[in-house]
C-alpha cells in the first residue's frame, strides 16, 4: 500500500453536528477529541510519518465568545491527550495574540513524548497570512529550504488532506505545504468519525497519480 508520509486533517462540522443533535453550537467541539486520538493511532498503525491537525484559525476567533472559549479549551485538551502518546509534538500559531492559549506555549518548540514515533503538528490560532508574511529570509536560505522564512518551516510537504464536514476548501491550511496535496472530502461531520473514513481515504489515495508537477 502507498502510504502518504504526511496527512493534513481538517476536522470540520462540529457546530453543525451539535445543532443537528439539538445542542448549542459550542457543545460540538469537545466531541472531536476522541476521534482525533483514534485517528492518530490509526495513522501510527499504518506507518504515517507526520500528521497536521487544524485546530483553529485567527479568523475563527471572530466567532461568538462562548464558541471561541469552547474550541480553545478543546484544543488544549487535545494537545494534552497527545502528550500521552508516541509523538514529536509541535503547536504552531500566532503566539503574539491574546487568543493563543498560554497553556500551549511550552509546545511551540517541538517536544518528544514517548518514542516520538510520529511528528504531530497542531495548528492553534494559525493564519496563512501570518505564516507566509514572514517570507523575508535570504535567497540562500530559500535555496536550502523550500519553506525557509515561513513560520511553519519545521513542517514538511503534505501528501494528503482529509476534510470532514463536506466543505470543498482548504480554509488556509498550510498553503505552502499543501501545494501538491491530494484532497479527500468526507461529507459526515467530524464528531461522527469512523475508522472506515480513514481507510476509504487511503484507498482513494492509491489511485491518485502523484507526479508533483513532473
Amino acid at each position: 500500500m502507498k502510504v502518504p508520509k504526511h496527512i493534513g486533517i481538517i476536522p470540520d462540522g462540529n457546530r453543525r453536528w451539535a445543532q443537528n443533535k439539538g445542542l448549542l453550537k459550542e457543545q460540538g467541539y469537545d466531541k472531536g477529541l476522541d476521534p482525533g486520538l483514534e485517528l492518530y493511532r490509526l495513522c501510527k498503525e499504518k506507518g504515517v510519518e507526520e500528521i497536521t491537525y487544524y485546530g483553529f484559525t485567527m479568523d475563527n476567533t471572530k466567532r461568538p465568545a462562548n464558541q471561541t472559549k469552547a474550541f480553545i479549551e478543546a484544543c488544549i485538551n487535545a494537545v494534552n491527550m497527545l502528550t500521552a502518546e508516541d509523538a514529536a509534538l509541535l503547536v504552531l500559531g500566532n503566539t503574539d495574540s491574546a487568543m493563543f492559549p498560554k497553556e500551549l506555549l511550552p509546545y511551540t518548540t517541538r517536544k518528544q513524548f514517548g518514542k516520538g514515533t510520529i511528528k504531530v503538528n497542531f495548528l492553534v490560532n494559525y493564519g496563512w497570512h501570518w505564516d507566509l508574511g514572514h517570507l523575508i529570509e535570504s535567497k540562500e536560505s530559500l535555496k536550502s529550504n523550500y519553506y525557509g522564512g515561513l513560520k511553519s518551516s519545521d513542517i514538511s510537504r503534505i501528501d494528503l488532506v482529509i476534510r470532514w464536514g463536506g466543505r470543498r476548501r482548504l480554509s488556509g491550511l498550510l498553503p505552502a505545504q499543501a501545494v501538491y496535496a491530494d484532497f479527500y472530502v468526507i461529507d459526515e461531520y467530524w464528531p461522527d468519525f469512523k475508522p472506515q473514513h480513514f481507510y476509504d481515504a487511503l484507498d482513494w489515495y492509491q489511485h491518485q497519480d502523484i507526479t508533483l508537477g513532473g
